[in-house]
């Protein structure tokens, strides 16, 4: 009897590491759409270092991902190819200077707001209101409340897919909305932000006030993705959206929440081709009613399951 042929492991000719990596990694669990397949390898960088070594010790065909908190992210069903890389603990440090704070790229926005407050650092109680993490923010310019990271930004590291280091300035960020010019493939794992002296309890009160909207106005404790689409010039993709008749419209398991119509929500085992389905449901309805095309907000990664939607 002949073998059974032996499928090529991607995990097997990659580089050595001193932090982890896994095969066949999960990522519905921790994606807040809690829906989608698993990363054919994860890895855990132990530092930047270990992730610049990594990055220049891979082979170029090999896809990388980059993977934060899953908090404004649809992962496919069938999984994503290549390497995932999630930065952990040693990314998430913080610290405040004067009226600047330094934070690693997988530091929470909220941790970094509750640590400017503690510094009696204003202007950061913004970042509350967003559920990701810096390199995120760093990446699409994240932005609530009327202000954005580019407002706060004095400097950033980030390493390239060839596992060079780099350290731009704003003008080198491009700053836009919900988006910077920087390349696709570089990996933010620092950043320096700068606010203004501020009474603790103020900033405080402010946080407290962004917590209660965001309650009140958004699907906070269902699973969902954020806000879906990207607001057109002059308009709010909520509005559009409630305006071409989608609110509550679903596709399987997934739906257009009924409190903020610019969040989509798996309402209880929606795959991920139903939530980006309806997604497309949503655009094309917003097209035809208002002559709008919607930019997806929400990053989409990985591939389909063999004959599902893209």
């Amino acid at each position: 009897m002949m073998p059974a042929l032996r499928r090529d492991r991607l995990i097997e000719r990659l580089p050595q590491v001193r932090g982890r990596l896994m095969e066949d990694a999960p990522l519905a669990p921790i994606a807040w759409f809690r829906a989608g397949g698993p990363a054919e390898v994860m890895f855990q960088p132990a530092d930047r270092d270990d992730l610049a070594e990594f990055l220049a010790a891979l082979a170029e065909d090999v896809p990388v991902t980059v993977f934060g908190v899953g908090s404004n992210l649809l992962v496919r069903d069938g999984g994503v190819p290549g390497v995932v890389i999630r930065l952990g603990r040693p990314f998430a440090g913080i610290s405040a200077d004067g009226m600047t704070v330094a934070a690693g790229g997988a530091a929470m926005d909220v941790n970094v707001a509750r640590a400017a407050c503690d510094a009696g650092i204003a202007g950061l109680e913004f970042l509350s209101g967003i559920p990701g993490t810096v390199g995120g923010a760093l990446r699409m310019n994240a932005g609530a409340y009327e202000r954005e990271t580019a407002d706060v930004f004095v400097a950033a590291e980030a390493v390239d897919r060839a596992g060079r280091l780099h350290r731009p300035d704003a003008a080198a960020m491009g700053f836009s909305y919900r988006h910077t010019k920087t390349p696709e493939d570089w990996i933010f794992t620092a950043a320096t932000l700068r606010g203004a002296p501020g009474d603790r309890d103020g900033i405080a009160a402010r946080m407290t006030e962004i917590k209660a909207a965001r309650q009140d106005s958004q699907p906070i404790r269902s699973r969902t993705g954020g806000s879906t689409f990207k607001n057109p010039p002059g308009s709010s993709a909520w509005k559009l959206i409630d305006e071409a008749g989608c609110r509550g419209l679903r596709r399987g398991a997934a739906q257009v929440s009924e409190i903020h119509c610019n969040f989509l929500i798996n309402t209880g085992g929606a795959t991920a081709a139903e939530l980006e389905g309806l997604g497309e449901d949503v655009r094309a309805r917003v097209r035809d009613h208002a002559g709008v095309t919607l930019e997806w907000e929400i990053r989409r990664i990985g591939v389909p399951l063999p004959g599902g939607a893209p």
